[in-house]
């Protein structure tokens, strides 16, 4: 087989990768699962979907053997192939530069670590805890703060979820339980089904599912599924970063959880040459907002290695969150929050909790957890003052 700016010989048919990507989401249709059977999963498996040549392809091996790939032809279809500064295509696609790794950046740069009272729990915070029933997503995203987490071992659910409920139950304080990961829609329905109650029996008030499903595969949110949600009084908080996201499939996806009564909020992450620009956070939040799913938080991105070229300096994101403010109604306002590293928590950025210095490219930041103040180096700011 070889493999040239998209084009695919094999067997003695040639095909285009466009054409290729077209056949699949005709092959996958609405069903999720064959998305995900279908999805690429090398860089070439990229190029044999077009988006790469095969020069490309090879120069991104080693990448894609440290930190795993996988797009599905949904995803992969937004990418305007035409642009290489795609704000989908960054999102989706490995890049060189995850493999340098700068100094102050961090493998676990939130401090999930630290925390973990069991394999799978981790308790941060007074009120709730965070669970993480598989390192598995519907497409692993170049800038997560878990990409280390999510190449390792395998969550093992069935033995880890027992001393998880166990702790529950034996810390009453704790009356709301997050799920995260990996992404939790990765379970099958009835799979999703026994750990939602099962986090009930064990005394949990509140449930709250973190997803990236309606924004790279909305297909996963069936009717069956949100009426599940639904039942369980589940709040969605899901991961668009862009306006093209917001596709007619993504809507419907929340429109449906919408009509069975499950709250669905929007945590964006401000991402240097996805969503950096006073425009396009405007249209993507309002455009949340006409969708159902509520401005909730802006992430300022952690100092998580080899995501360095989408970060952006806490100066900018104060620029572009306050120039909102002037031109977005308030429904539609997100808070600009920045994670303590080392588990101290989340903060509002305009906020006492961070304090500027005289050098734009150090800052202080305040635990709400234990009331500490530590130096916090911005790695977007030059080491030397412009």
């Amino acid at each position: 087989m070889s493999e040239e700016g998209g084009v695919i010989e094999e067997g003695g048919v040639i095909e285009e990768g466009p054409a290729r990507l077209q056949g699949a989401l005709k092959e996958a249709g609405r069903d999720w699962r064959a998305h995900l059977r279908l999805a690429a999963r090398t860089p070439e498996g990229l190029a044999r979907y077009g988006l790469l040549t095969s020069q490309e392809a090879s120069t991104l091996k080693a990448v894609s053997d440290r930190y795993e790939t996988l797009v599905t032809p949904y995803y992969l279809s937004l990418i305007d192939p035409l642009n290489p500064a795609c704000p989908i295509r960054l999102q989706a696609l490995p890049h060189p530069s995850e493999l340098e790794h700068l100094e102050g950046e961090e493998r676990d740069p939130i401090g999930d670590d630290p925390h973990k009272v069991t394999p799978i729990l981790v308790h941060r915070y007074q009120d709730r805890a965070l669970l993480f029933p598989t390192y598995r997503c519907p497409m692993f995203c170049r800038y997560c703060f878990r990409k280390d987490a999510l190449n390792s071992d395998a969550v093992r659910l069935h033995e880890a979820l027992p001393k998880s409920l166990e702790y529950l139950r034996a810390h009453p304080e704790l009356k709301e339980v997050i799920l995260s990961g990996g992404d939790p829609l990765m379970l099958p329905d009835a799979r999703l089904a026994q750990l939602l109650s099962a986090l009930k029996g064990a005394g949990v008030k509140r449930l709250r599912l973190h997803t990236r499903f309606p924004v790279t595969l909305p297909h996963r949110v069936t009717q069956a599924l949100a009426t599940l949600l639904g039942e369980h009084s589940a709040v969605v908080v899901t991961h668009f970063n862009h306006p093209r996201e917001l596709t007619t499939e993504a809507r419907e996806a929340l429109e449906r959880l919408r009509l069975a009564g499950v709250r669905t909020l929007n945590q964006a992450v401000l991402l240097r040459g996805v969503n950096d620009q006073e425009d396009t956070l405007r249209d993507l939040m309002s455009g949340l907002l006409e969708a159902g799913a509520l401005p909730y938080y802006l992430h300022h991105p952690d100092l998580t290695a080899g995501t360095q070229r989408f970060r952006v300096s806490l100066r900018r994101g104060l620029e572009l969150t306050r120039a909102l403010r002037g031109s977005l109604t308030g429904l539609a306002q997100p808070r600009y929050v920045i994670d303590v590293p080392r588990g101290g928590g989340k903060v509002p950025v305009d906020s006492a909790w961070v304090q500027p210095t005289a050098h734009p490219r150090h800052w202080l930041l305040t635990s709400p957890i234990t009331g500490e103040t530590q130096p916090y180096t911005d790695l977007a700011e030059p080491k030397e003052p412009v």
